[in-house]
């Protein structure tokens, strides 16, 4: 059974159709990325399967349980965690206690939290910067340090927005193989991204959504070939330099 199964999920906003009968499913394990030009309806969709937003028709299925509708805080419960664009720390708080903080949130004794945060700040090469508060960071810094919040308790479906964006080269890389890593270990993402080069280099699969649509849906380079994918690309820039659609 699919670890997460999206059947016909539909999002309005007046007469716009944002997401309009989403289905797909998300094996246990796998690394999905979602991709599809700008306004495509991903981040709205990632916003309803995150309980920030409530669907108007459809049904999500985590291991087979309903969970379409449930908030924020009961998907944390159950596993399912989400990456804004926009980063979110604490910037009056050292690095090191807002990933504290997270781990008592999610359960953790004090104990295992300072355990858990010393392994991220190491693995996301934060350790230099852990007693600086989290407004001294550097943008890249704050996306790492909200990345390592999100894995304080390793989630059951971990949902990325955009994780790249804005992010100096070489945290990329540290961001790209934190995630490498975490899958091969049969950790579970949803990844949205405008980065097509780390879009093929990550996803086995891909899906391609556009006006609110699955356009397409399948191994990465296959569905970056597609005809309508690229057509749906267009006007923004068709290819990029891993041979797919570029940025949208």
């Amino acid at each position: 059974m699919a670890l997460m199964q999206i059947r016909g999920v539909a999002k309005r906003f007046g007469g716009l159709r944002a997401v309009d009968g989403v289905t797909l499913d998300v094996a246990e394990g796998e690394l999905l990325g979602l991709i599809g030009p700008n306004g495509s309806g991903k981040t709205t969709l990632l916003n309803v399967l995150s309980g920030h937003m409530r669907a108007d028709a459809g049904a999500a299925l985590l291991d087979g349980r309903s969970v379409l509708g449930l908030n924020p805080t009961q998907l944390t419960r159950l596993g399912v965690l989400r990456m804004f664009q926009m980063t979110r720390v604490f910037n009056r708080v050292s690095a090191f206690d807002n990933l504290i903080v997270c781990g008592l949130a999610m359960g953790l004794d004090e104990a295992r939290a300072g355990e858990r945060a010393l392994q991220l700040l190491d693995e996301l090469t934060l350790a230099h910067v852990m007693h600086l508060d989290g407004g001294q960071l550097s943008g890249g810094q704050k996306k790492l340090l909200e990345f390592g919040a999100c894995f304080m308790v390793p989630p059951r479906l971990a949902l990325l927005d955009e994780p790249f964006a804005a992010v100096h080269p070489t945290m990329k890389e540290t961001m790209a193989a934190f995630i490498r890593r975490r899958s091969e270990s049969g950790q579970t993402f949803i990844l949205v991204s405008h980065d097509m080069p780390v879009v093929v280099e990550l996803c086995p699969r891909a899906v391609c959504m556009n006006a609110g649509k699955v356009l397409a849906d399948g191994p990465t380079q296959r569905v970056l070939n597609d005809p309508a994918v690229i057509e749906a690309y267009l006007g923004e820039e068709a290819h990029a330099s891993a041979g797919g659609p570029a940025h949208g």
